[in-house]
């Protein structure tokens, strides 16, 4: 059964999910916005792992101590890829249940069906939610790749058959490389998530040189970029984290500049 998953709103978009019953969706801290009085809310260390809400870490092993240490290997990888600690589980057990989710940054989201053949990998911090039978997991770009694009080495990895949710800063494209030529060049931060049909890697922006030092210190991209090569699916985003994180510690002061900031109404007004 398809989740029933609307986008809604502008700059910034929320997923709106009429939940049926037997349905689960489970997302991390901080994503959940509103629901209808009949959802139910439950705080898991895991994941459901199949609709009926079985959590990923239940099958085999022996016993709860195996179910124990499953639960705290699941917590370890979420906080790896810098996820929350627990996940938050909702159902219905009326009619259909309304439910609203979005990311914590101004910007898209996506809907990627899983077909139970296809991996997603995705930055930390892409992961909105997910319905059950999806699997969280976390996979690693390799230390030279993660040092040098700057975004960490721990990924996130979505497995499984069901209905994933991400979210990103700004707008975002839908790209193949092999409609390019068969690899891209990217900033670091503009990656959002991708299938496992591509190759994810990182270069150095040019030598060292002239030119090569010119780049890293003034060009804004330092001295590496990411790479996408292959025949499948990339999201990017127009807006990176770091850049976000900039503008506002740039502009963090601007309201200082007005005459008499604090002082009250009689004082305020432009010092310009």
């Amino acid at each position: 059964m398809t989740l029933d998953v609307q986008f809604v709103g502008t700059t910034t978009k929320m997923a709106i999910v009429s939940l049926r019953p037997g349905q689960v969706v489970y997302s991390e801290a901080g994503k959940f916005l509103f629901s209808s009085g009949d959802v139910v809310m439950e705080t898991k260390l895991s994941a459901p792992s199949a609709p009926g809400g079985s959590p990923q870490s239940s099958g085999g092993g022996s016993g709860a101590l195996g179910g124990l240490l499953r639960g705290a290997m699941d917590v370890g990888k979420r906080v790896l890829a810098g996820e929350s600690f627990a996940f938050t589980h909702f159902s219905t057990r009326g009619g259909d249940g309304l439910l609203a989710l979005a990311g914590v940054l101004p910007g898209e989201m996506r809907a990627l069906e899983l077909d139970g053949r296809t991996t997603w990998f995705a930055e930390k911090d892409a992961f909105v939610a997910a319905e059950a039978g999806v699997n969280f997991d976390i996979a690693f770009s390799g230390l030279n790749a993660g040092f040098s694009g700057g975004e960490g080495f721990v990924l996130e990895k979505f497995t499984g058959v069901g209905t994933l949710l991400i979210g990103g800063a700004g707008d975002f494209i839908d790209i193949n490389p092999a409609d390019y030529g068969g690899k891209l060049r990217v900033d670091t931060g503009c990656i959002v998530a991708w299938d496992q049909n591509i190759r994810y890697g990182v270069e150095r922006v040019g030598g060292l040189n002239r030119q090569g030092v010119m780049n890293a210190m003034f060009g804004g991209e330092g001295m590496s970029l990411a790479t996408v090569e292959g025949n499948g699916r990339v999201i990017l985003q127009s807006v990176t984290i770091d850049g976000l994180a900039k503008a506002l510690a740039k502009n963090a002061g601007a309201g200082d500049k007005k005459t008499g900031a604090g002082l009250g109404g009689i004082f305020s007004g432009s010092a310009d």
